[in-house]
């Protein structure tokens, strides 16, 4: 069984009118459907909480090539063209944005995925290049206060909110799903994996940590971190030396599943940090 290596995700919101929600939950089921069988990813529909008749459909390809199978695809087409006469759709991550999601895990074969928006099979699969200005300068109205929160990372949120599924928590019940962005825009994930011997319980944020840095990655911008807990739950001292001492003062986003609780530097969690810089001074003290 192939395993999830470079694949590709799109992120749009979907906004429907209380009379035609239904419609959009019946042309999805639809899609998921169409999607489950013909394998092309994984896909997950997540409500908005903050505003009635809003979803955001998330698509995790399998890879560039299946991307390009599925927007060339005439059943997916069709259903795409019948499910936009009852939404306003707007992209928030365009197909084109390509990420590392090397989890290690074979593809489950009962999960679907969302389909593309692109119409032309000709159009390649590769990183979008979003302007800055565009990203992170003026909130899109239309999408209203999740757009405005979540601008600049929905990919890596979208990413850390997937692999929380895959957390393996038998002991404390409480999942972690973490994901690391590169400077160069690769993103690698991690979920906490309890032991019954409690010591040798890794955290997500390190696993998604070592996963890159194994890859050769040593240059990172920010890390998502997303729980299910009814407060905000920052990373642990051990992670938080970890990220000081891979990735430095990098940004870290706390997230549930439906929103972003806050966003911190690394050198604001950990303030007073021990790493290198003392060791160095008592080389040199040595050397002396």
């Amino acid at each position: 069984m192939s395993q999830l290596d470079q694949s590709v995700v799109s992120v749009l919101a979907l906004e429907a009118s209380a009379d035609s929600e239904g419609d959009l939950l019946a042309l999805t089921g639809q899609i998921q459907a169409l999607i489950q069988r013909k394998a092309y990813g994984i896909s997950q529909l997540l409500r908005d909480g903050s505003r009635q008749g809003r979803y955001y459909d998330i698509q995790l390809w399998r890879n560039a090539e299946t991307a390009a199978r599925a927007q060339a695809d005439v059943e997916l087409e069709d259903l795409w063209r019948r499910l936009s006469k009852h939404v306003h759709p707007t992209p928030l991550v365009d197909l084109a944005w390509a990420v590392e999601l090397d989890t290690g895990e074979p593809w489950p074969s009962h999960r679907g995925a969302g389909s593309d928006r692109r119409k032309s099979a000709d159009r390649r699969v590769q990183r979008l290049e979003y302007a800055e200005e565009e990203r992170r300068g003026q909130p899109d109205r239309r999408l209203g206060p999740r757009r405005s929160e979540e601008q600049g990372s929905p990919a890596l949120l979208a990413a850390a909110r997937l692999v929380w599924e895959r957390a393996h928590a038998p002991f404390s019940g409480f999942k972690v799903g973490a994901a690391v962005e590169t400077a160069d825009g690769h993103i690698f994930t991690g979920c906490n994996v309890e032991s019954a011997s409690y010591g040798l319980t890794m955290c997500a944020e390190r696993v998604a940590m070592f996963k890159a840095v194994s890859e050769g990655y040593r240059a990172f911008t920010r890390i998502a971190i997303v729980t299910q807990a009814s407060q905000q739950a920052p990373p642990c001292g051990a992670c938080r030396q970890v990220l000081w001492e891979l990735a430095g003062d990098i940004e870290v986003v706390l997230a549930d599943l439906e929103r972003v609780r806050s966003r911190h530097r690394v050198k604001d969690l950990l303030p007073l940090p021990f790493d290198a810089s003392v060791l160095d001074d008592v080389d040199d003290e040595n050397e002396g």
